[in-house]
């Protein structure tokens, strides 16, 4: 959370839990976002009882007509005092506002997946962001689901796995504190916790990246296949003006996932190389971005802008590129 005022000077910020309403609920994530709006005003020194002009909430499923809707009235009905006006949309369009006003892509891998692009004309197109039981591909709930699938497999010898599982499988018991395999049921059924399973991806990272070990180094190279193909999914519905700039086609990444990029990047070129067999994409190049600062600067942007307010913003320093890819022509 930012607080920021019609200067463009960020007077207050703070963080809080997760925010997801399809896993918490919206009571709980009206009255999480209410804590952290709190903890900002006590910061910038604002009475807590001053509503604010606008609140931008940029949250995960926020792009839904009912959610807003819902959002909104939980907000203003128990938090009267949080904020005059709410604009909610996607975790996605608060990363694009970060980082550019004129749209863009951004690919979002963290605990789950999704990738969106919004057009210079306002086109808005995506793909992924379906959750853990349909989606989530290459994202971390995926990597750790991949491990697992592995690992499993290979004890039942219903799958051998493509390389040695003796780390992994040990790395899984320590993790989810097993002695036998059926004790991971409790984490997926019984105590299910998306996060808790999420994690288990940085475990994967350290196997890859400081071990060497090939299993872990396969889980992440397919986890950027799949990352790749989301990029290939909206890459036709791409405007004119952002294919076709100088500066490449850029593509925000969002998230932790992409801390280990270099374990990424040979199965990321891969997926972005497989769709594109027959015909070469439509942009010159394609440039990476992170982030320098948080995505909460790109919901404010937004909420300003729905009460017809705007502030300044250098976007250039908000953005680091980390990769360039060039296709072959």
């Amino acid at each position: 959370m930012v607080l920021i005022d019609g200067n463009g000077k960020v007077v207050g910020r703070s963080e809080g839990l997760g925010t997801n309403h399809w896993l918490i609920g919206i009571e709980k994530c009206a009255e999480r976002v209410n804590e952290m709006v709190v903890n900002a005003k006590e910061m910038a020194g604002i009475s807590v009882d001053a509503p604010l002009a606008s609140l931008g909430l940029s949250l995960s499923g926020g792009e839904h007509p009912e959610f807003k809707k819902q959002m909104s009235d939980t907000m203003s009905s128990k938090y009267p005092n949080c904020s005059k006006v709410y604009h909610t949309c996607t975790d996605t369009f608060g990363s694009i506002a970060t980082a550019s006003d004129s749209g863009g892509v951004v690919l979002i891998s963290g605990t789950g997946s999704n990738c969106q692009l919004i057009n210079p004309n306002g086109e808005v197109h995506g793909c992924g962001g379906w959750g853990h039981m349909l989606g989530d591909e290459g994202s971390g709930y995926w990597i750790s689901r991949m491990a697992l699938k592995l690992v499993f497999d290979d004890i039942d010898g219903l799958v051998k796995a493509p390389h040695d599982v003796s780390l992994l499988k040990e790395e899984v018991y320590k993790y989810f504190q097993m002695e036998k395999p059926v004790d991971i049921l409790n984490h997926l059924y019984r105590d299910f916790n998306k996060g808790t399973v999420a994690r288990f991806a940085t475990v994967v990272a350290e196997g890859a990246s400081k071990h060497g070990d090939d299993l872990c180094k396969y889980i992440f190279k397919e986890a950027g296949v799949r990352l790749g193909h989301h990029i290939n999914a909206l890459e036709s519905k791409v405007h004119e003006k952002l294919a076709k700039c100088e500066d490449g086609l850029k593509v925000l990444c969002v998230g932790s996932v992409f801390k280990s990029w270099e374990l990424l990047q040979q199965g990321f070129l891969e997926g972005l190389k497989r769709g594109h067999e027959d015909r070469p994409p439509n942009y010159k190049s394609l440039v990476l971005l992170r982030l320098l600062v948080k995505s909460s600067i790109g919901a404010a942007v937004l909420g300003a802008k729905s009460i017809n307010e705007k502030f300044p913003v250098d976007y250039s320093k908000n953005t680091q590129g980390f990769f360039t890819f060039t296709p072959d022509c």
